[in-house]
């Protein structure tokens, strides 16, 4: 067993690797004018931008139903938002 445990394990170079592209990868961070952020305030930043995005999903998702019951779901509105959604 800790043989596989061995194998499965991420060198300190693949985490700071990992880290670099993560800090590429969040708006909040890659916006900053200092080039090193600490590991532990990417994955902060990295879990607050994955939140905000799920909040944008569901805020959006709920627009989307407000739209897709105000409109007659035989209409050319509809046809479009559901060719759009396949």
């Amino acid at each position: 067993m800790s043989n596989r445990r061995s194998r499965s394990r991420i060198s300190d170079d693949q985490i700071a690797d990992l880290v670099s592209k993560l800090q590429q990868l969040i708006p909040e961070i890659r916006n900053r004018r200092s080039d090193k952020a600490s590991a532990s305030k990417v994955l902060q930043e990295t879990c607050n931008y994955i939140r905000n995005l799920h909040s944008e999903v569901d805020g959006l998702s709920d627009r989307l139903s407000q739209l897709l019951e105000s409109i007659d779901s035989d209409s050319a509105q509809a046809a479009i938002i559901r060719s759009l959604l396949m």
